[in-house]
């Protein structure tokens, strides 16, 4: 049994795992092309100098140099009234420079394990995983590699690269079922080439995740630790196509990962994955709103809104959890025969409105479920009425992680607004100003301001934090992971408190009774609100 404290450490070693991910793909590429080696010469440069120098994309190689930053490699020097940024070596520079080379099998590797969710291990990437294997049991050549070094911190980057892939496939495929975990398993009940597989399976063992005896391996506490916890892993690992592409989005084409519509897959990221992924963390969040849920339906049948509109409703779980919910724990689910609750599903992706569909029939929930754009909530309003005489004012909003992935729009009124945010934004590979950040989020509320003044908007937002903050604080946070790829794929997380201010200028009010951040401290990088008009 795992003590509290080892359980910490564990959650650390996820986090620093995800980091991994994130700074091995960027440090190479930065490596590559030389601007660690430019930077390192000297010591303080603009940003602008750097893009001039090496004919970069200015918005991803900004990302790139905050994600350093974030690790502690580097230091970022903002200025949001002249809209300038410069970095500066510390005292890590050199040393996680120096070593930025060691990356290159980390690198290679995840141009197979991106194939990963699509087919087995093949024999091309077990010779990758093998060669990388041996690689890491001797430290790479580190001569020092105590915990707290520098060494120490890229070889926890390797080791993220090596097994989130790995970790993901095998949950997703069904090795962390309940039998598995429970009961010995030996190789060949899980591969066809379980001599190969078995090479795996010891690297985790060494890792102190199974236990060996002949050939039959069984989880360790520490191992199952792990393995309860796979989908952590699993929105960092879906972008893993975004983050082979980083020499062509940081120094060639930017739009390299662009679809042309909504009905083509996406390119940047594996969307089942991800979705499968934020599953895994969802159900801490879906708590809090629960009981907004069940506040605003035991109220008297006057005061509550007609139905509810999930914007970005993927794949249409969250529609049904809601509809659970009231039917079984609020005084309207009594009263459904009497006042029918009207349910409305949105979605920009085509795929996702037909997979909603599908899934609300199998589980006879009746919904509408429709095209809809969060940029443009008039839109939205105007289809509801004409397809479906609903009025979108009646109904209470909700969304779930969809605001800061909303298509950008320029502000059409520009501001003097100096903006208090640390994060990195860019759109299509050019640079995006923090002060135009937020006066974006600022006309994006206040176009959905007349439609969820009377009853709400329940959403979810995930945040950034400030890289000194995360440079303190790694083992204990993602955000590492969350500033690349969202940055890298043109989303735009912003602090909590800025996310915050925003919504109250734009006239749209937190409730304190059911405010909440995760954690509930200044590394917060999750809030779930209920957004009421004054």
């Amino acid at each position: 049994m795992l003590t509290k404290l080892e359980k910490e450490q564990l959650r650390g070693t996820i986090f620093h795992h995800l980091d991994g991910i994130a700074t091995s793909t960027t440090a190479y590429t930065l490596h590559k092309k030389g601007v660690l080696n430019f930077i390192l010469e000297h010591k303080k440069v603009n940003l602008k100098e750097l893009v001039t120098t090496f004919s970069a994309n200015e918005g991803y190689l900004n990302i790139a140099l905050r994600i350093l930053c974030s690790q502690g490699w580097l230091m970022q020097h903002l200025d949001n009234t002249n809209d300038t940024i410069f970095y500066e070596i510390n005292e890590n520079s050199q040393i996680a420079f120096n070593l930025a080379y060691i990356y290159e099998d980390a690198v290679s590797l995840l141009k197979y394990s991106v194939n990963f969710p699509k087919e087995r291990i093949g024999l091309d990437a077990f010779f990758a995983l093998e060669r990388i294997f041996k690689k890491y049991e001797s430290q790479f050549g580190l001569k020092n590699a105590a915990k707290g070094s520098i060494e120490h911190q890229i070889l926890k980057h390797i080791e993220g690269v090596i097994v989130a892939p790995i970790i993901v496939m095998l949950g997703v495929r069904g090795l962390f079922h309940k039998y598995f975990m429970e009961a010995s398993f030996r190789a060949q009940e899980f591969h066809k080439d379980p001599e190969s597989f078995k090479k795996i399976l010891d690297f985790f063992a060494n890792l102190g995740w199974f236990n060996k005896k002949k050939d039959t391996y069984q989880f360790t506490d520490k191992g199952l630790f792990f393995a309860k916890r796979a989908s952590a892993y699993g929105v960092t690992v879906s972008y893993l196509p975004t983050f082979l592409e980083l020499d062509e989005l940081i120094f060639g084409n930017p739009l390299v990962l662009n679809t042309i519509s909504s009905d083509e897959p996406e390119k940047h990221v594996h969307r089942e994955m991800n979705v499968w992924g934020s599953g895994g963390a969802h159900s801490t969040y879906f708590k809090v709103i629960d009981k907004i849920i069940i506040n605003i339906f035991n109220k008297p049948i006057n005061q509550q809104p007609k139905g509810i509109l999930d914007m970005g409703c993927g794949n249409g779980a969250f529609i049904q959890h809601i509809f659970d919910v009231i039917e079984y724990q609020t005084l309207r689910g009594k009263l459904l025969e009497e006042y029918p609750l009207l349910l409305v599903g949105a979605d920009f992706n085509h795929a996702a409105l037909k997979v909603t569909r599908s899934n609300l029939i199998k589980s006879d929930i009746w919904a509408k479920v429709i095209w809809g754009d969060i940029g443009r909530p008039d839109l939205l309003a105007k289809d509801l009425k004409e397809d479906y005489n609903i009025d979108l004012k009646d109904l209470l909003n909700v969304r779930t992680f969809l605001d800061h992935n909303r298509i950008w729009e320029f502000p059409k009124k520009k501001t003097d607004r100096i903006s208090t945010s640390s994060g990195a934004y860019a759109h299509n590979g050019k640079w995006i100003s923090n002060n135009l950040v937020e006066d974006s989020l600022l006309e994006h509320f206040q176009k959905w301001k007349p439609y969820v003044e009377q009853f709400g908007l329940i959403i979810i937002e995930l945040h950034t934090i400030n890289p000194i903050l995360a440079s303190k604080n790694m083992g204990l946070t993602a955000a590492t992971a969350y500033d690349a790829t969202h940055g890298y794929s043109d989303q735009y997380i912003l602090e909590v408190d800025v996310f915050n201010n925003i919504a109250k200028e734009a006239g749209l009010h937190p409730d304190p009774n059911y405010y909440t951040k995760f954690p509930n401290n200044e590394l917060a990088t999750v809030s779930v609100n209920l957004l009421k008009g004054t």
